[in-house]
């Protein structure tokens, strides 16, 4: 396949190693020849590596197989998936999805992402609905409308919030970079 059909989520063989696409940026500038800045996280070690990639440049292209799962628990080993056809249980290890482990809660559906019959990626989805434990109280007389205030979600997520919201309200949030998008409806 080309570098400029390059997308988030699809498995890529780069430099001899198993990786997942992050991020892809298809870059035309000015007068010289486009290209496309892919950010690749390796399966192996977890490390992610930025590439500079032509845009007709040929890249291998990994299959990944994507299934339905539903996040039960996390242990100290790592964060235990389950089938949702077979009801197959699978430990993730945490190294590998530590980032977006502050997204999920216990029955969370995910998509997973699988390369020879092993979990490698999660797909999550893209709001999530996450119950505020703490916060502080709203200033009296905070007029500005562009304030923000820190909260900690139950996962453990910290994100900026407006200074109405308390504890124990239920919220959307983006799974992207972790923003605050809206109150969840009751």
């Amino acid at each position: 396949m080309k570098a400029s059909e390059l997308r988030p989520g699809m498995g890529v063989i780069i430099d001899g190693k198993l990786g997942v696409c992050v991020q892809s940026v298809h870059v035309t500038p000015g007068n010289l020849r486009a290209f496309v800045q892919a950010k690749i996280r390796i399966i192996a070690d977890g490390n992610s590596v930025d590439k500079r990639l032509r845009s007709t440049e040929d890249i291998e292209q990994a299959f990944l197989d994507r299934r339905d799962m539903q996040y039960l628990y996390s242990d100290n080993i790592g964060m235990v998936l389950m089938d949702n056809e077979n009801y197959d249980q699978v430990t993730v290890p945490m190294a590998m999805v530590e980032e977006m482990a502050k997204y999920l809660k216990p029955d969370t559906k995910v998509t997973t992402l699988m390369y020879n019959g092993n979990v490698v990626s999660l797909e999550l989805p893209k709001i999530v609905e996450l119950t505020v434990t703490e916060t502080a109280p709203q200033p009296k007389g905070a007029t500005a409308t562009n304030q923000l205030k820190e909260a900690v979600m139950e996962t453990g997520l910290k994100t900026r919030v407006p200074p109405f919201i308390e504890i124990g309200e239920v919220l959307k949030i983006s799974t992207e970079d972790g923003s605050y998008l809206s109150r969840a409806s009751k």
